[in-house]
């Protein structure tokens, strides 16, 4: 029941964009297409992921045993930004036109709040290395659920006929707004 309780909890009532407004900048800039809101959603995924179970190995075994804890945040974005190299890298290898799509984006992952607020929240919530897996792959999936959700607005309303002063980012920000609060109808379920 508990594991129940943090993935429902981190997709829906928690979600770490449209309830905790983390991540926005990816959020906005890459939602432009489902395609690439889906690579963004598979590279945040693994990054964050990684991140979380190394984060809280660091934290429980060297951090903490050797009071080290004020060097907590600097300690995880380096972690953070050597797995984005590496997802860089691979995605250059494997997927070049992904690579291409997701641009300056990808390595924005590395400062992407999202990822370093789930590392954080897994230590201030005192998760076992289980229960902070599972919230990061649910907080992941929560993050790829409003980009694609919010892709898939954004696609459909360049089809069709908007005001001239609502198109483009007006538009957009409108959109998510009521995403957010469609969200917010979440809460209280868990």
């Amino acid at each position: 029941m508990e594991y129940f309780v943090i993935v429902i909890g981190s997709i829906f009532v928690s979600n770490i964009v449209l309830a905790q407004f983390l991540g926005i900048c990816p959020f906005v800039g890459v939602s432009g297409k489902l395609s690439t809101s889906v690579g963004m959603g598979g590279a945040v995924l693994f990054v964050m992921t990684l991140a979380t179970i190394v984060t809280w190995v660091l934290q429980y075994y060297l951090l903490t045993p050797f009071g080290l804890g004020f060097m907590q945040t600097i300690v995880f974005i380096l972690i953070i930004a050597a797995l984005v190299q590496m997802v860089e890298i691979i995605l250059k290898k494997v997927s070049p036109p992904l690579y291409q799509a997701l641009g300056v984006f990808l390595p924005l992952i590395t400062t992407n709040c999202a990822v370093l607020g789930v590392a954080i929240l897994t230590i201030q919530k005192e998760f076992s290395l289980m229960e902070g897996v599972v919230f990061a792959i649910s907080n992941a999936i929560g993050f790829t659920l409003a980009l694609v959700l919010f892709a898939g607005i954004r696609e459909h309303l360049d089809l069709m006929e908007v005001p001239k002063g609502m198109r483009g980012v007006p538009i957009a920000l409108l959109v998510a707004g009521i995403l957010a609060l469609a969200f917010m109808g979440f809460t209280g379920l868990v």
